[in-house]
């Protein structure tokens, strides 16, 4: 089952996502550090099937440039200014992150101008507003599920017991009687690394079809699964 990029964001919503998370200094990005931790979440997407676009992988080959670039000594005349290869790539997330928060700001604006509609003859309820989960965010923490398989299992060959469709039959019906489920309580429960991958997939097949979303309730925090028609994200 391969998994195309139209709920995911680009190379580029990937850096800054690692940059973040790790609390790094954007002018001053340590690439030994940003490069593993990048390739990575590369190496999970092609685990998962999920289908790369080619951007990922020209992204993958400047970073690898820079860093050899970094590692290696400079050959530099007296009184010139040292060149850093990170240079280009700083100015293009800068610029990036202008444009991205542009966008998140009118997408506010659009989502405060939907709640100005005619008044419902009996007031609704009043809803929470969460933060959506990136698909980085859910790579994040499948990742850590996986590191957490106990080694004794981990390479065990299993018997294909679980089917994407099932599962995602299996979380529908979950979603029914409870309002939210934890994203760490679902991979906990998992038999094994097989249920794991698949419990994974048929999230990011719900999260497609727009029947579930993926929220946390601080920035960076523990995801919660629910059905999307009862939330309200914020902008």
């Amino acid at each position: 089952m391969k998994i195309r990029l139209d709920i995911f964001e680009g190379p580029l919503d990937l850096l800054i996502y690692l940059i973040k998370k790790s609390h790094l200094n954007i002018h001053d990005i340590p690439m030994v550090l940003v490069v593993d931790q990048y390739l990575q979440f590369l190496e999970l997407m092609k685990m998962l099937d999920i289908n790369l676009a080619s951007e990922y992988l020209v992204m993958a080959a400047t970073l690898i440039s820079i860093k050899s670039k970094m590692l290696l000594p400079q050959e530099k005349k007296e009184d010139e200014p040292e060149d850093d290869p990170r240079e280009e790539l700083i100015k293009r997330l800068l610029e990036y992150e202008k444009f991205k928060e542009a966008a998140d700001f009118l997408k506010g604006k659009e989502r405060e101008r939907l709640k100005y509609v005619a008044r419902p003859s009996a007031e609704l309820p009043k809803k929470e507003v969460y933060l959506e989960a990136s698909i980085f965010d859910l790579i994040n923490a499948f990742k850590t599920a996986l590191k957490e398989v106990p080694r004794d299992i981990f390479f065990e060959v299993i018997k294909d017991e679980f089917t994407v469709e099932d599962k995602i039959h299996d979380l529908l019906h979950v979603l029914l009687i409870k309002e939210k489920i934890a994203l760490a309580d679902l991979f906990i429960s998992a038999k094994n690394k097989l249920e794991i991958v698949v419990t994974f997939l048929a999230i990011l097949e719900l999260i497609k079809l727009r029947e579930i979303i993926a929220y946390q309730e601080e920035l960076f925090g523990s995801i919660l699964i629910a059905r999307r028609e009862s939330m309200v994200m914020q902008p």
